[in-house]
């Protein structure tokens, strides 16, 4: 059971990767992998705070502060220096490695004995429970495991709602028309470039949150964590779009949400099957690739219907 709580509170916690993901590949078709960066600076802010006693939620702040600089650098050089948006991310990466480094003065910084937000779901657990562990169709939950699960669970349907609002506003519907048609936005007064900075801005916002989350859930800040975690978000992406066959926004900012779970259970299921750890990024990418080119070998392989077949 502890196996399944802490791969579902890990889903909630990298669906914040997932929703930012979403943003710069989806919404604005941007190949931003500034991902990898943004997601360890994001943990590297809030735990260099941390352990100088700065409240959680202020850390936290920060954190998406950190990352939403990083998507405004990446941004401005795809869009008003003409970098390749590929290159523009790489480039942002890179010195994203340096700059984490800077940040937590050493490649990792444990938050044992820090106060963090998994320290405050914690003592409101077990002030709720008491202490008792809670029992649930036969399995024992202790008051940590179940308060971690709701404080990640609820912070996601949070961030979600608030996308989800922000996206209808006008603003975010400028923003929407620029990843899908930027000649049309600019007919329409609107400074196309200026959405996609503010747009990547977001996406990595969110991705930094996600990072400055985990560290927290981990208890540790490490400048290797973000590896990969561009690839982890895109996947949580394609199968909650297979999950949820629509690309209507709030649908799929909530398919973003349960492919990040769904992901996360999965990745869970085969480690405990034996899978070794040091391959998990490899079948991750092979996941990524099948998944990708999966809808067009079904669209070659379709049977044709009667009557569609010319002589």
């Amino acid at each position: 059971m502890s196996l399944l709580l802490g791969a579902l509170t890990l889903g909630f916690i990298f669906s914040f990767i997932a929703l930012g993901v979403y943003i710069s590949f989806r919404i604005f078709d941007f190949p931003d992998i500034t991902a990898d960066g943004s997601s360890t600076l994001g943990a590297a802010l809030a735990a260099m705070f941390l352990v100088r006693s700065v409240n959680p939620l202020l850390a936290t702040a920060a954190a998406f502060a950190g990352g939403f600089v990083a998507g405004i650098l990446t941004g401005t050089l795809a869009t008003k220096f003409k970098i390749n948006a590929l290159l523009a991310g790489i480039l942002v990466m890179t010195g994203l490695y340096s700059v984490n480094l800077h940040v937590m003065g050493r490649s990792n910084i444990s938050l044992l004995g820090s106060s963090t937000l998994s320290t405050y779901a914690d003592r409101i657990g077990t002030a709720v429970t008491h202490g008792r562990p809670i029992h649930l169709m036969g399995w024992e939950i202790t008051a940590l495991e179940g308060s971690l699960l709701v404080a990640s669970l609820l912070l996601v349907v949070l961030a979600g709602c608030v996308m989800y609002v922000f996206f209808q506003t006008n603003l975010g519907t400028a923003m929407r028309a620029t990843g899908d048609n930027n000649d049309m936005i600019r007919a329409l007064g609107v400074n196309d470039e200026n959405m996609i900075i503010l747009g990547l801005a977001v996406s990595n916002g969110l991705i930094a949150l996600g990072g400055a989350l985990l560290a927290q859930y981990q208890g540790f800040a490490d400048v290797q964590m973000g590896i990969g975690m561009v690839v982890w978000g895109l996947a949580s992406v394609i199968i909650g779009e297979a999950l949820v066959v629509t690309r209507q926004l709030g649908l799929s900012i909530t398919g973003a949400v349960m492919g990040s779970v769904l992901f996360r259970l999965l990745v869970a299921i085969a480690l405990r099957l034996g899978l070794d750890p040091n391959d998990l990024k490899l079948v991750t990418a092979v996941f990524v690739f099948l998944a990708l080119i999966t809808p067009g070998l079904l669209k070659k392989l379709k049977i044709r219907k009667p009557g569609s077949v010319h002589a």
